[in-house]
Order: structure tokens, then C-alpha cells, then sequence
């Protein structure tokens, strides 16, 4: 007899319960369904399950519950070889970051943006995945008195500036686009090679964000036998760096190795360890490699000349010693300067050195 995968759906509103386990079905799955945190106990302790698909909140009268985290310790605990899905119609950026980094979620979903061709593309990749070998270590479950708060500073308006974010989880492409939203960018978002490469040839960015390894399309995904090692993530390096685009990689690969490698060879800005994401971290990389972009944006701006006067000003030469040094007139280092000045958006010597410098 052919063995039975099952799925475990808890969920609290009888409309959703029926989307999901339809969709489970059609995946050849059975389903077993509960409401709150005790019926889902009371199911993973009865058998095992390949796929979990858990709402955050399981009380339709508090909207602080958020009794799918502990659902997401018990599936840790009672079936380590289960996958699970969080889905929910409102969550933190800290409290996705929480489900997928601190809880094992395989990934994070919202009511709002749900689609059945992605939810189905979710699970078959769930499927054909090799099952987990052991539980990880509980982590403490927090306490349901009050929902964490994202601290978040007003946003700073830069119309202009675009970002491309590649990935192909949707619930970091989620959270990754709400933090370069609170920053100013306009995000473009994708989940595969193709799109981004698309985006990379009809705009321009002034910033990426790559995930290493994309699942390319979903018959790939399928194969038990496809190459695990997908380059797609390493190609777009080549186009980003190519095209003079700051890039960040935020990646699940954390070998030293490797990030060393991808150091040296794509020139990226930062690399970020999805198991050790911190929002706030990620907030000060863009914002940092925000600036450096914008340093060296206004310094290509400089015509040759006025680019020889701004090195030998950083050297503390005064006006004089350097129109001695060009063969040029006091009077003609004024002009360079106030052009250097207006293109740099300085007002002091010190100010443009300090630009010079990368600062």
C-alpha cells in the first residue's frame, strides 16, 4: 500500500480552511484540520505530517494571539520532518523574520496577497525537498499578552531610487520589500532569473537584493534529480555588477568559504545570513551602502580636471599649491572648486575632502 502523505491545516475561519485543504488535495495530500493550539497538538502527537500550513492568530476576538508561533514550537518538537507554512492576514516584519529564522517556518504567506498557483508551487517544492533529519532546539515561546512592534524612524523620501529584490520565497520577498518600502526605495520584486534580468534591462537601480540560490521554475523543483546547486543568484551578480549596481545578498548558504568568494569575485556591498537577520542590521546596510552609492555617483559627475583639484585638495594643498602643481591660475582653481562644490552639494573644503574620502 502506497504510503499517505498528510497535511495539517489550522486554521480558524471556516472559509480558508476549505481554500487551503482544497488545494492540499489536488497535491494528492490528506488533510486533517484544527482550530486552535490544542487540537493541532493533539494532531501531530496522533501521526506524522509532511506539510503544515498555520494561521498566526487563532482567536477571531484577539488580535494580539499569536498561537501560531506556538503551533510552529510544537511542529519542531512533535514532527521535525514537517514543513510549515505560517499564513496570516496581518504580522510584524519582526514577528515573519521570528517564524522563519527563530521557528523553522518554511516560509510566510499574507491573506491579502495569497494566490493558489504560488501557495501550490510552495507545497510541491515542500514535497520534493529531502525531509529534515533531526528537530532543532525549541526556542521559548513568547508570551501572548502583547504583540511586538516594529520601531520604525520616518521614512526617508528618495522618489528616484529604485530597488530590485530577487526571491523566491515569498515570505522574504515580503519582508525584505516592507523594510526598502519604510526606506524610500520603489521595490520591484521577483522570483526568478528571468524577471530580474528583465527588470535589470528596462530600469535603473540603485539597489539589488539577491538570494543565492532560486528554484527557477517549478518543473525544475519537481525533478528529485535536478542540479541543486541553481546559479541563478550568481548570474544576476554578474549582471549587477556589470551595470555599476550596489548589491546586498541576503542568502541561507553560510559557508565562509563561499561569502568570502562571493566577496571578491562580484564586488558585492554586504552579505547577510538569513539565519541571523536582524531588521534593524539590514536597515543600517542599505542605508550605508545608500550613501556609498551616492558618494560615487557624485564623484564620476567630476570632469578630469576637476577631479585632479579635488585629490591634491584632499591633500590640504591650499589654492595656491595647487594651481602651482596644475600650471593654472589661483582664479581658474576657484571655478574647478565652486563646480566641485555644487556637484559634491558641499559647502566647505573640509566637506568635499571628507566626500574625497568616501564619507
Amino acid at each position: 500500500m502506497a504510503h499517505v502523505l498528510r497535511a495539517l491545516v489550522v486554521e480558524d475561519d471556516h472559509s480558508w480552511q476549505q481554500i487551503i485543504s482544497e488545494i492540499l488535495s489536488d497535491c494528492g495530500m490528506e488533510v486533517d484540520l484544527a482550530t486552535n493550539l490544542e487540537d493541532a497538538t493533539l494532531a501531530l502527537k496522533a501521526q506524522p505530517h509532511r506539510v503544515a500550513v498555520i494561521d498566526l492568530s487563532l482567536s477571531p476576538n484577539d488580535h494580539n494571539n499569536i498561537d501560531g508561533l506556538r503551533v510552529l514550537d510544537a511542529v519542531r518538537k512533535l514532527d521535525p520532518n514537517c514543513r510549515a507554512i505560517l499564513l496570516t492576514g496581518f504580522a510584524t516584519v519582526e514577528l515573519a523574520v521570528t517564524a522563519l529564522t527563530d521557528y523553522g517556518a518554511f516560509t510566510f504567506l499574507r491573506k491579502e496577497s495569497f494566490h493558489r498557483s504560488q501557495f501550490r508551487d510552495i507545497v510541491y517544492r515542500i514535497l520534493v525537498s529531502p525531509p529534515l533529519q533531526a528537530a532543532p532546539v525549541p526556542v521559548p515561546v513568547p508570551s501572548t499578552s502583547a504583540t511586538p512592534q516594529i520601531g520604525q524612524s520616518a521614512p526617508v523620501n528618495h522618489p528616484s531610487e529604485k530597488a530590485l529584490v530577487v526571491e523566491d520565497d515569498a515570505g522574504w520577498r515580503s519582508i525584505i520589500e516592507e523594510l526598502l518600502n519604510d526606506a524610500g526605495f520603489q521595490v520591484r520584486t521577483c522570483a526568478s532569473f528571468g524577471d530580474a534580468l528583465g527588470y535589470l534591462r528596462r530600469e535603473r537601480f540603485s539597489l539589488a537584493i539577491i538570494d543565492l540560490s532560486l528554484q527557477g521554475t517549478v518543473s525544475a523543483a519537481r525533478d528529485k534529480d535536478a542540479n541543486a546547486s541553481n546559479l541563478d543568484g550568481y548570474q544576476l551578480l554578474t549582471a549587477t555588477h556589470a551595470n555599476d549596481i550596489p548589491t546586498i545578498v541576503v542568502s541561507g548558504i553560510s559557508e565562509t568559504d563561499e561569502i568570502q568568494r562571493v566577496y571578491s569575485e562580484y564586488s558585492i556591498s554586504a552579505y547577510i545570513e538569513k539565519q541571523a537577520f536582524d531588521r534593524a542590521a539590514f536597515r543600517r546596510v542599505v542605508e550605508e551602502t545608500r550613501k556609498s552609492y551616492q558618494s560615487l555617483s557624485e564623484l564620476s559627475s567630476l570632469t578630469e580636471r576637476e577631479r585632479e583639484v579635488l585629490d591634491l585638495l584632499a591633500q590640504g594643498l591650499t589654492n595656491k599649491e595647487i594651481a602651482e602643481r596644475l600650471v593654472i591660475t589661483t582664479n581658474t582653481v576657484k571655478r574647478h572648486l565652486k563646480a566641485i562644490f555644487e556637484k559634491l552639494d558641499v559647502h566647505t573644503r573640509s566637506a568635499a575632502t571628507a566626500k574625497a574620502a568616501g564619507g
